[in-house]
């Protein structure tokens, strides 16, 4: 096992360790169309996070149109260009899998507040 775990490194992106369940993120994803491409941002709170090490992948989950839109996307993939955190969620479960039922303010994820630094 630890073969596969030496040969998995040189492909691991460690920046995204402080992407947690119930941000806010935006996602740049490479977007290949024909023989030219681009970057396509993809906005929505982060509902899941499962796997470990290059199998890793999170759920993120918006609203487009009233119509809810999910899309799974492997951290370390290098189609992903940089996700961004534009805000903090403060969350109590590991899967906000309800919110997929809920529209309006009762799909809100409280924001988490900055520690002081004094």
């Amino acid at each position: 096992m630890d073969i596969v775990k030496a040969v998995e490194q040189e492909y691991l992106k460690n920046d995204y360790k402080n992407v947690d369940i119930g941000d806010y993120v935006r996602a740049h994803l490479m977007i290949k169309e024909g023989d030219r491409s681009r970057i396509q941002v993809f906005e929505g709170t982060v509902i899941g996070r499962r796997g470990a090490g290059l199998n890793e992948s999170i759920t993120i989950r918006r609203l487009s149109y009233g119509v809810g839109v999910e899309r799974v996307l492997p951290v370390h993939s290098p189609r992903i260009d940089k996700i961004e955190i534009v805000r903090k969620g403060r969350v109590r479960r590991a899967k906000l899998y309800y919110l997929r039922d809920r529209v309006g303010k009762s799909a809100k994820v409280r924001e988490k507040l900055a520690a002081k630094k004094d």
